[in-house]
């Protein structure tokens, strides 16, 4: 009874906070109103999604959105120090595969999100087979540093929440 009319508690409350968010108004009438949408939603989208996903370690996504919103900030600084004080010809910008440990899609989308959301990289594509991923990186002369930075800052991370 209780996955029936919560079939994704997590996307529940995810849903009620960006609704309080959004409303930028915390009184009991829009947090009513927002957990009904948040249990709505899910209820009438269940029937849409194939698997639920399974979070080993949800309790490790603190420490993870922590390390994304450190790096996100740092990043933010040297992409402005970058476009304020270096010229584009001076740039050395490519991309670089990223070979993946993970398999579940859920872990595949986050990471690359994480990559794309932190300033002077970008997810441009993953392979056919789900094992590699293309990012672009605006300022690297040690390719193989920022797949080591990646694979220890988020894959590790998301290794222990996903799988």
């Amino acid at each position: 009874m209780f996955a029936r009319v919560l079939p994704h508690p997590w996307l529940t409350v995810t849903i009620a906070a960006v609704w309080l968010l959004l409303v930028n108004d915390v009184s009991a009438g829009h947090l009513v109103l927002g957990l009904v949408i948040g249990v709505l939603v899910p209820m009438f989208t269940g029937v849409y999604w194939s698997d639920r996903v399974r979070l080993r370690n949800p309790a490790a996504m603190a420490g993870y959105v922590l390390v994304v919103l450190w790096d996100i900030c740092v990043s933010n600084v040297q992409v402005a120090y970058l476009v304020l004080f270096r010229r584009g010809d001076g740039l050395r910008s490519r991309f670089i595969t990223v070979p993946l440990d993970l398999r579940s899609p859920e872990a595949i989308s986050v990471l690359a999100g994480t990559i794309t959301m932190t300033p002077g990289t970008v997810s441009a594509d993953t392979s056919a087979d789900g094992r590699s991923l293309l990012v672009h990186c605006l300022e690297t002369d040690d390719p193989d540093g920022v797949v080591a930075q990646i694979k220890d800052r988020y894959e590790r991370r998301l290794k222990e929440i996903f799988e």
